[in-house]
């Protein structure tokens, strides 16, 4: 028994260094948990602002894609946000395809000719859903924290 207690404060420090060390590995891959999305902001910024360069509507169409990535790597904190702009775009890229009408040519006031009125109406009311204050706002939030958080804006 004598042995043990002179061993014991040997035992208990290496126990816990290896608690210790355990604990900044596993700390280690959380130091930044924004780093994967600033990176894919970074990484996708250019791409969104040639798209948004495109115009209004087409524009955010073409950003879809890179948008979507973005929300998929987003924190917790502001994946809402994105996942309504996301949504918001999608129902107005979906409502063009079911009309077979071509974004960068359709004008709401001058419709192809031959477009339903059940065409016609899924397309107004996924453009206002898009253009609606709440789709501004959860755009402007997003904007924001890629500003605050990474320190660079989502396009040039």
């Amino acid at each position: 028994m004598p042995s043990v207690r002179r061993h014991l404060p040997l035992l208990l420090l290496a126990v816990a260094a290896v608690l210790v060390a355990g604990f900044l590995v596993v700390r280690g891959g959380e130091d930044d948990p924004f780093a994967d999305y600033c990176s894919e902001i970074a990484d996708r910024r250019e791409d969104v602002g040639a798209a948004l360069s495109a115009g209004e509507t087409t524009g955010l169409l073409r950003a879809l894609p890179s948008f979507a990535a973005l929300a998929e790597e987003s924190p917790d904190d502001i994946r809402a946000d994105w996942t309504l702009v996301v949504e918001r775009i999608a129902d107005l890229e979906e409502a063009l395809d079911a009309a077979g009408v071509d974004p960068a040519t359709y004008r709401p006031d001058a419709p192809p000719s031959g477009l339903g009125d059940d065409d016609r109406t899924a397309i107004e009311t996924a453009a206002v859903r898009l253009g609606s204050q709440e789709t501004a706002t959860a755009l402007a939030r997003v904007e924001q924290q890629a500003r605050d958080v990474c320190k660079t804006p989502l396009s040039l």
